[in-house]
């Protein structure tokens, strides 16, 4: 029997004792002494948001399957039992052996959003493993990242070993057993790390030397030894059905921040969007078939008891099957009282039908992103969307019985005017005028509700905006203020409200987003000043960071505030995703000629992804001359 890590003295007085105690319904156990190799992989937030991480579940299914792997588990600790971890010098340790971190083969770590990652220090610090991967000798686990910010590792770089850059179906199984075999031969750490940089989406940072103009422009990235890999080609499942898919998986002990099961029904987006990084790099489109998602759905629903499930998509409405498949759930599973969400749905594909279906018991509020307020902007964002198709879709939605909407949208996106952010506000008031042209008194379930978020636009590397600039938080907070106001002078003002981003945070995503490796020392500076949990609107210290950029001399309107030149190196600029430089450019130049570019299902861009040998570039378009 294990033995918890913790006293029940501790856990009693800490938070949420049962994000430390393990032991949740499908949780792995197996005996140390049987494995060859103990992976512990890492979510940088707390248990309750690196519980709702599909990507955690996914592997962690994956790796248990090897009977020679044990693959544990570990969350950022909160920062009461973070404060006692330092005073009583307990090793961080893991979820399933309750053993400390510092004593497995791999610390894996989930890259999911610029802003944790002061608590990748964290996890480190506490597991007692050196922050520096340059200082770490034979005895400590392999630190190693994957996940979105991979596709920018440099602002992190010097925290880690290695970098998987891609999915980790691919090449994991490959890894695990080099390096069972450099164990097995008594080979060293650095030898183990020569041989992985040779395995395609592996990337090992101290294999490469920048060196930079005195601009600060990077004047080049190479090797600095042989047989090391000039670009690190990104790594993707080509058939989704031949990849597999978690069916019994990790069910917790307390609410977490999506508590319920969640289907995957394809990779990858045909839309476009310019300004969003996913849609960019998880291409081409891959489905899973119908059949499959069937299985999948009767047994992770048996195997968890959940009531309710997720599809997973970054576009749900372009699944194929999708009516299929929503028509199977309810039909097998609604008179067991369980319930379908469907995120990511499109306004211009929404289906009054199968929403009704779905939510016919209570009608929540739906979510729609027009991402900005006029045309022009969102012909500029590649968005495929206009306002007929909006207020139509607003019109069904009010017939069909919703009476709250919320709206998504960016500001400062590029050629940005004060139209375009009074237009957010000319078309909440649209909305909220639709269901009073469309519901009838008599059959109104009071007002209506129309609430309008707008974050503020972030470059991300490998979109046609990577070399957009950004601006400060206050020219951010003006930009807010405008749509505020207009916001109090339309007609129905009293149905519509209004919440904004943070600005500060925003500024500081966006360096972490595009910065190099010289930003690694500001990130270590900022943890050593206190800065964690920097998601956390309660815990994030704006002032702490910029005492970092000025004792670090690293100026942040270098990375923000200025139009990159198109011929310029970029951090990421080894790694290829597939989408070519060209397209980007060419994305880019469309933009500023307002000009939209047709979905992948209509017509083929010509992006660079179709030499992956799969998924909707075979589906039969003709390729763009």
């Amino acid at each position: 029997m294990r033995k918890l890590a913790l006293s029940d003295e501790i856990l009693l007085g800490v938070q949420s004792p049962a994000r430390y105690i393990g032991g949740e319904i499908n949780s792995v156990m197996k005996d140390p002494d049987k494995v060859k190799t103990r992976f512990v992989i890492s979510f940088a937030d707390t248990y309750e948001v690196g519980m709702s991480h599909l990507g955690i579940q996914i592997l962690y299914d994956m790796f248990n399957k090897r009977e020679d792997v044990w693959c544990e588990r570990v969350y950022s600790p909160w920062l009461d039992l973070d404060r006692i971890l330092r005073e009583k010098k307990i090793p961080l340790f893991t979820l399933e052996s309750q053993r400390p971190v510092k004593e497995a083969d791999f610390l894996g770590i989930t890259l999911q959003y610029e802003m944790c990652y002061t608590n990748i220090l964290q996890i480190l610090d506490l597991s007692q493993i050196p922050l520096l991967a340059s200082e770490r000798g034979e005895d400590c686990p392999i630190v190693i990242g994957g996940g979105p910010c991979t596709y920018n590792p440099e602002p992190i770089a010097d925290f880690f070993d290695m970098f998987y850059i891609g999915e980790g179906e691919v090449q994991y199984d490959r890894l695990i057993d080099l390096y069972q075999e450099n164990q097995a031969r008594g080979g060293s750490r650095l030898e183990f790390l020569e041989q992985a940089a040779r395995i395609p989406g592996i990337y090992v940072p101290a294999f490469y030397d920048v060196a930079y103009y005195d601009d600060g422009t990077i004047r080049s990235m190479t090797p600095n030894r042989p047989q090391i890999p000039e670009k690190v080609v990104k790594q993707l499942v080509v058939d989704m059905d031949d990849a597999g898919y978690i069916e019994k998986p990790l069910v917790p002990f307390l609410k977490i921040i999506q508590d319920r099961v969640v289907l995957e029904i394809q990779r990858g987006c045909i839309r476009g969007c310019r300004f969003c990084q996913a849609g960019m790099v998880y291409r081409p489109v891959r489905e899973r078939s119908l059949e499959k998602l069937k299985i999948y759905a009767e047994n992770i629903l048996k195997n968890t008891g959940q009531d309710e499930i997720s599809l997973s998509s970054l576009s749900s409405s372009d699944y194929s099957c999708l009516k299929e498949l929503v028509y199977f759930l309810i039909d097998h599973f609604g008179e067991k009282d369980v319930n379908i969400s469907l995120p990511s749905l499109r306004i211009d594909a929404f289906s009054l039908d199968v929403m009704s279906r779905v939510q016919d018991v209570k009608k929540s509020s739906l979510t729609f992103a027009p991402e900005a307020g006029t045309q022009r902007m969102r012909n500029v964002i590649n968005k495929g969307l206009t306002e007929t198709d909006i207020l139509e879709g607003a019109a069904k939605a009010f017939q069909g019985g919703w009476n709250k909407v919320k709206l998504y949208f960016m500001l400062g996106l590029p050629s940005e005017t004060r139209e375009d952010m009074e237009g957010i506000a000319a078309l909440a008031n649209e909305v909220a005028k639709v269901y009073y042209d469309t519901v009838p008194k008599e059959k109104r379930q009071g007002k209506v509700q129309v609430t309008v978020s707008t974050s503020f636009f972030i470059p991300k590397p490998f979109t046609p905006f990577q070399w957009a600039p950004m601006f400060t938080a206050e020219e951010y907070l003006d930009r807010a203020h405008i749509v505020n106001d207009s916001m109090k002078n339309q007609l129905n003002h009293k149905s519509l409200r209004y919440n904004w981003h943070e600005a500060d945070v925003s500024v500081l995503e966006g360096v972490l987003a595009r910065g190099d490796r010289r930003i690694s020392r500001v990130i270590l500076d900022a943890y050593r000043r206190g800065c964690m949990f920097d998601s956390w609107s309660e815990c994030f210290d704006n002032e702490k960071w910029m005492e970092a950029f000025r004792a670090q001399n690293v100026d942040i309107a270098f990375y923000n505030q200025r139009e990159r030149s198109l011929d310029e190196i970029l951090p990421w600029d080894f790694i290829d995703t597939g989408v070519t430089k060209d397209f980007l450019k060419r994305e880019w130049k469309r933009a500023m000629e307002e000009t939209v570019s047709p979905n992948c299902r209509v017509q083929c861009q010509g992006c660079g992804v179709k030499k992956f040998g799969g998924g909707v570039c075979f589906e039969g378009q003709s390729e763009i001359q």
